[in-house]
Protein backbone atom coordinates (compact mmCIF):
# COMPACT_ATOMS: atom_id res chain seq x y z
CA UNK A 1 0.00 0.00 0.00
CA UNK A 2 2.81 2.42 0.89
CA UNK A 3 4.52 1.74 -2.42
CA UNK A 4 1.27 2.38 -4.27
CA UNK A 5 0.73 5.67 -2.44
CA UNK A 6 4.33 6.64 -3.17
CA UNK A 7 3.82 5.88 -6.86
CA UNK A 8 0.65 8.00 -6.98
CA UNK A 9 2.47 10.84 -5.22
CA UNK A 10 5.32 10.73 -7.75
CA UNK A 11 2.88 10.72 -10.66
CA UNK A 12 1.01 13.68 -9.20
CA UNK A 13 4.25 15.57 -8.65
CA UNK A 14 5.35 14.85 -12.20
CA UNK A 15 2.02 16.11 -13.54
CA UNK A 16 2.32 19.33 -11.52
CA UNK A 17 5.87 19.92 -12.75
CA UNK A 18 4.81 19.35 -16.38
CA UNK A 19 1.85 21.71 -16.00
CA UNK A 20 4.05 24.39 -14.43
CA UNK A 21 6.64 24.10 -17.18
CA UNK A 22 4.01 24.15 -19.94
CA UNK A 23 2.32 27.17 -18.38
CA UNK A 24 5.64 29.03 -18.22
CA UNK A 25 6.31 28.18 -21.86
CA UNK A 26 2.87 29.56 -22.77
CA UNK A 27 3.56 32.76 -20.80
CA UNK A 28 6.93 33.16 -22.54
CA UNK A 29 5.21 32.77 -25.90
CA UNK A 30 2.76 35.54 -25.05
CA UNK A 31 5.66 37.85 -24.12
CA UNK A 32 7.56 36.99 -27.31
CA UNK A 33 4.46 37.64 -29.41
CA UNK A 34 4.05 41.05 -27.77
CA UNK A 35 7.68 41.92 -28.57
CA UNK A 36 7.30 40.84 -32.22
CA UNK A 37 4.19 42.96 -32.70
CA UNK A 38 5.78 46.02 -31.07
CA UNK A 39 8.88 45.72 -33.25
CA UNK A 40 6.94 45.25 -36.48
CA UNK A 41 4.72 48.23 -35.71
CA UNK A 42 7.80 50.36 -34.96
CA UNK A 43 9.43 49.61 -38.31
CA UNK A 44 9.57 52.70 -40.56
CA UNK A 45 7.44 52.31 -43.70
CA UNK A 46 7.19 48.54 -43.16
CA UNK A 47 4.59 48.45 -40.41
CA UNK A 48 0.99 47.34 -40.63
CA UNK A 49 -1.11 50.45 -41.22
CA UNK A 50 -3.63 51.85 -38.76
CA UNK A 51 -6.42 51.25 -41.33
CA UNK A 52 -5.71 47.54 -41.44
CA UNK A 53 -5.43 47.24 -37.65
CA UNK A 54 -8.68 49.16 -37.28
CA UNK A 55 -10.49 46.65 -39.53
CA UNK A 56 -8.82 43.55 -38.11
CA UNK A 57 -11.20 40.92 -36.77
CA UNK A 58 -8.44 38.74 -35.32
CA UNK A 59 -4.68 39.00 -34.94
CA UNK A 60 -2.33 36.01 -34.64
CA UNK A 61 1.41 36.17 -33.94
CA UNK A 62 3.83 33.26 -34.35
CA UNK A 63 7.25 34.25 -33.03
CA UNK A 64 10.23 32.28 -34.33
CA UNK A 65 8.46 30.13 -36.90
CA UNK A 66 11.12 27.74 -38.20
CA UNK A 67 11.35 27.44 -41.99
CA UNK A 68 13.91 25.42 -43.86
CA UNK A 69 14.80 22.49 -46.04
CA UNK A 70 16.61 21.32 -49.12
CA UNK A 71 14.28 21.35 -52.16
CA UNK A 72 11.51 20.03 -49.88
CA UNK A 73 10.69 22.67 -47.30
CA UNK A 74 8.97 22.56 -43.95
CA UNK A 75 7.77 25.03 -41.36
CA UNK A 76 6.70 24.72 -37.76
CA UNK A 77 5.93 27.14 -34.98
CA UNK A 78 3.68 28.01 -32.07
CA UNK A 79 1.84 31.25 -31.50
CA UNK A 80 -1.14 33.04 -30.02
CA UNK A 81 -4.27 34.65 -31.42
CA UNK A 82 -6.94 37.04 -30.21
CA UNK A 83 -10.22 38.20 -31.77
CA UNK A 84 -12.21 41.39 -31.42
CA UNK A 85 -15.37 41.06 -29.29
CA UNK A 86 -18.02 43.49 -28.05
CA UNK A 87 -15.94 43.95 -24.89
CA UNK A 88 -12.55 44.32 -26.58
CA UNK A 89 -9.89 41.81 -27.56
CA UNK A 90 -10.45 38.26 -26.37
CA UNK A 91 -8.29 36.15 -24.11
CA UNK A 92 -5.51 34.68 -26.28
CA UNK A 93 -5.90 31.26 -27.88
CA UNK A 94 -2.81 29.13 -28.37
CA UNK A 95 -2.14 27.84 -31.89
CA UNK A 96 0.35 25.76 -33.84
CA UNK A 97 1.30 26.16 -37.48
CA UNK A 98 2.94 23.49 -39.62
CA UNK A 99 3.20 22.75 -43.29
CA UNK A 100 5.38 21.95 -46.25
CA UNK A 101 6.42 23.48 -49.54
CA UNK A 102 8.17 22.58 -52.78
CA UNK A 103 10.73 24.63 -54.64
CA UNK A 104 14.34 25.73 -54.84
CA UNK A 105 15.30 26.31 -51.24
CA UNK A 106 18.07 25.46 -48.85
CA UNK A 107 18.91 26.38 -45.30
CA UNK A 108 17.12 27.12 -42.06
CA UNK A 109 15.78 30.34 -40.63
CA UNK A 110 13.49 31.64 -37.90
CA UNK A 111 10.67 33.85 -39.13
CA UNK A 112 8.36 36.09 -37.11
CA UNK A 113 4.85 35.88 -38.56
CA UNK A 114 1.83 38.10 -37.98
CA UNK A 115 -1.53 37.15 -39.48
CA UNK A 116 -4.30 39.74 -39.66
CA UNK A 117 -7.70 38.12 -40.16
CA UNK A 118 -9.95 40.61 -41.88
CA UNK A 119 -13.51 39.38 -41.62
CA UNK A 120 -16.11 37.39 -39.73
CA UNK A 121 -15.67 34.56 -42.24
CA UNK A 122 -11.95 34.45 -41.49
CA UNK A 123 -12.68 34.45 -37.78
CA UNK A 124 -14.93 31.41 -38.22
CA UNK A 125 -12.00 29.58 -39.83
CA UNK A 126 -9.88 30.35 -36.78
CA UNK A 127 -12.69 29.25 -34.46
CA UNK A 128 -12.78 25.88 -36.22
CA UNK A 129 -9.43 25.06 -34.54
CA UNK A 130 -8.02 23.78 -37.85
CA UNK A 131 -7.66 25.42 -41.26
CA UNK A 132 -5.20 25.49 -44.14
CA UNK A 133 -3.88 28.84 -45.31
CA UNK A 134 -4.61 29.35 -48.99
CA UNK A 135 -7.17 26.53 -49.16
CA UNK A 136 -9.65 27.04 -46.34
CA UNK A 137 -8.72 30.69 -45.88
CA UNK A 138 -7.45 32.76 -48.81
CA UNK A 139 -4.26 34.64 -47.96
CA UNK A 140 -2.20 37.47 -49.40
CA UNK A 141 0.96 39.28 -48.41
CA UNK A 142 -0.16 42.26 -46.37
CA UNK A 143 0.62 45.72 -47.73
CA UNK A 144 2.74 47.98 -45.51
CA UNK A 145 3.10 51.68 -44.87
CA UNK A 146 0.74 54.49 -44.07
CA UNK A 147 -1.14 54.36 -47.41
CA UNK A 148 -1.64 50.61 -47.55
CA UNK A 149 -5.44 50.55 -47.28
CA UNK A 150 -5.77 50.98 -51.06
CA UNK A 151 -4.01 47.65 -51.64
CA UNK A 152 -6.36 45.76 -49.34
CA UNK A 153 -9.40 47.14 -51.16
CA UNK A 154 -8.25 45.22 -54.23
CA UNK A 155 -8.33 41.95 -52.24
CA UNK A 156 -11.80 41.97 -50.76
CA UNK A 157 -12.02 38.17 -50.92
CA UNK A 158 -8.79 37.71 -48.98
CA UNK A 159 -9.39 36.47 -45.44
CA UNK A 160 -5.83 36.58 -44.08
CA UNK A 161 -3.06 39.13 -44.57
CA UNK A 162 0.41 37.89 -43.65
CA UNK A 163 3.39 39.91 -42.44
CA UNK A 164 6.73 38.18 -41.89
CA UNK A 165 10.35 39.03 -41.23
CA UNK A 166 13.64 37.22 -40.70
CA UNK A 167 16.68 38.84 -39.06
CA UNK A 168 15.11 42.27 -39.40
CA UNK A 169 14.25 41.94 -43.10
CA UNK A 170 10.59 41.89 -44.13
CA UNK A 171 9.55 39.02 -46.39
CA UNK A 172 6.71 38.63 -48.89
CA UNK A 173 5.39 35.21 -47.90
CA UNK A 174 1.79 33.99 -47.79
CA UNK A 175 2.56 30.64 -46.07
CA UNK A 176 0.07 28.94 -48.38
CA UNK A 177 -0.36 25.28 -47.49
CA UNK A 178 0.48 25.78 -43.82
CA UNK A 179 -2.00 24.17 -41.44
CA UNK A 180 -3.12 26.17 -38.38
CA UNK A 181 -4.37 24.14 -35.43
CA UNK A 182 -5.23 24.64 -31.78
CA UNK A 183 -2.38 24.03 -29.34
CA UNK A 184 -4.27 21.98 -26.77
CA UNK A 185 -1.39 21.42 -24.35
CA UNK A 186 -0.67 25.11 -23.92
CA UNK A 187 -4.36 25.96 -23.66
CA UNK A 188 -4.94 23.36 -20.95
CA UNK A 189 -1.89 24.54 -19.02
CA UNK A 190 -3.05 28.18 -19.08
CA UNK A 191 -6.84 27.82 -18.78
CA UNK A 192 -7.53 24.29 -17.60
CA UNK A 193 -8.90 21.24 -19.45
CA UNK A 194 -12.49 22.47 -19.83
CA UNK A 195 -11.77 25.67 -21.74
CA UNK A 196 -12.01 25.47 -25.54
CA UNK A 197 -10.29 27.56 -28.19
CA UNK A 198 -13.70 28.77 -29.32
CA UNK A 199 -14.58 29.98 -25.82
CA UNK A 200 -11.38 32.01 -25.54
CA UNK A 201 -11.70 33.70 -28.94
CA UNK A 202 -15.37 34.55 -28.40
CA UNK A 203 -14.56 36.38 -25.17
CA UNK A 204 -16.19 33.87 -22.86
CA UNK A 205 -13.02 33.40 -20.79
CA UNK A 206 -11.24 36.01 -18.69
CA UNK A 207 -7.74 36.79 -19.91
CA UNK A 208 -5.01 35.63 -17.50
CA UNK A 209 -2.49 38.12 -16.13
CA UNK A 210 0.21 36.55 -18.32
CA UNK A 211 -1.72 37.72 -21.41
CA UNK A 212 -1.59 41.41 -20.52
CA UNK A 213 1.59 42.31 -22.49
CA UNK A 214 0.28 40.65 -25.65
CA UNK A 215 -3.19 42.18 -25.42
CA UNK A 216 -1.68 45.59 -24.67
CA UNK A 217 0.47 45.22 -27.81
CA UNK A 218 -2.59 44.39 -29.93
CA UNK A 219 -4.63 47.25 -28.47
CA UNK A 220 -1.73 49.65 -28.96
CA UNK A 221 -0.80 48.55 -32.49
CA UNK A 222 -3.08 51.07 -34.19
CA UNK A 223 -1.75 53.87 -31.96
CA UNK A 224 1.83 52.85 -32.79
CA UNK A 225 1.02 53.04 -36.50
CA UNK A 226 -0.46 56.53 -36.12
CA UNK A 227 2.55 57.74 -34.15
CA UNK A 228 4.99 56.35 -36.71
CA UNK A 229 3.05 57.94 -39.56
CA UNK A 230 3.09 61.30 -37.77
CA UNK A 231 6.90 61.22 -37.60
CA UNK A 232 7.15 61.30 -41.41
Amino acid sequence: MKRLLFLFAMLALGTLCWAGSERQNAADRLNNAATVLHEIMDAPDQRISEQIMKRAKCVAVIPHLIKGGFVFGAEHGKGVATCRTAKGWSAPAFIRIAGGSWGTQIGLEAVDLVMVIKSEKGMQKLLSSKFEIGKDASAAVGPVGRHSSEGTDLKLDTLVLTYSRAKGAFLGLTFAGALVRADNNSRHAMYGPRVTTRATLLGRVAAPAAARPFLDAVRGAKVQAIVQAAKK
